[in-house]
């Protein structure tokens, strides 16, 4: 499908991009800001070729990137009807991000947080891991930086502990709070990379993000104040 025609069903919504279903097993991810996407499908195409999960990308185009359509459900999804899986996919979501960090960036692959040759998504939380027939596949690749691992980790853990939690109904707030922690504290002792001396830069550049809610900024203010603190009183 050309980016140009009108897309299809609309059947998914994240915070920058639309998706909508096209026939013949394909969906178009359509970024409501514009941009170019190009580079995103040729770091996709890559990591497919050196055996990592992601989806098939079969044409991108301005803002447009046509891909696989991935039938079940993400992880976050799954985990709201299943919470006894926490530590399970926590413990999947750390095997994820360490086969990614065994992967070297491709030259062309902009830097970030320092020197590092490694491929990061920088925005790997649940929402973004779909659980199919076919085993766990990783999407959303909009952010993808090369640099240290350990950045990587840090977003990912900075992601899900400033997620906001008040919207949900308050009798199940608990739960949620008690499922959070223990998604987090496995994922924490699962992955591999050691994510403290990138703590503070990243959560700046975390703050940067204009998808990111007022209740999530507070909260990372907050983490770099007490970071801060802590590092002065040192």
């Amino acid at each position: 499908m050309a980016a140009a025609e009108a897309p299809g069903e609309l059947i998914g919504a994240g915070r920058a991009a639309d998706v909508y279903a096209i026939g013949r097993g394909r969906v178009l991810r359509r970024n409501r800001a514009g941009g170019d996407v190009q580079a995103e499908a040729e770091l996709m195409t890559y990591l497919g070729r050196a055996g990592y999960p992601v989806p098939e990308v079969y044409e991108a185009s301005g803002s447009d990137l046509v891909m696989e359509r991935l039938e079940g459900r993400d992880m976050l999804t799954d985990l709201a009807s299943r919470p006894w899986r926490a530590r399970r996919y926590a413990r999947l979501l750390a095997q994820l991000h360490n086969r990614l960090h065994q992967i070297s960036a491709p030259a062309s692959l902009a830097a970030a947080f320092g020197p590092g040759d490694k491929v990061l998504h920088l925005d790997f939380h649940p929402g973004n891991v779909m659980l199919t027939s076919r085993g766990p596949v990783v999407i959303d690749w909009t952010n993808v930086r090369a640099g240290p691992a350990g950045a990587d980790v840090v977003m990912a853990y900075l992601i899900m502990a400033s997620s906001e939690v008040d919207q949900v109904p308050a009798p199940v707030r608990p739960l949620v709070r008690s499922v959070r922690a223990a998604l987090i504290g496995q994922f924490r002792r699962s992955v591999s990379d050691d994510p403290e001396p990138h703590l503070v830069p990243v959560a700046r550049a975390r703050l940067e993000d204009r998808n990111v809610r007022p209740s999530e900024a507070a909260w990372l203010l907050r983490k770099v104040d007490r970071l801060e603190h802590q590092s002065a009183s040192a």
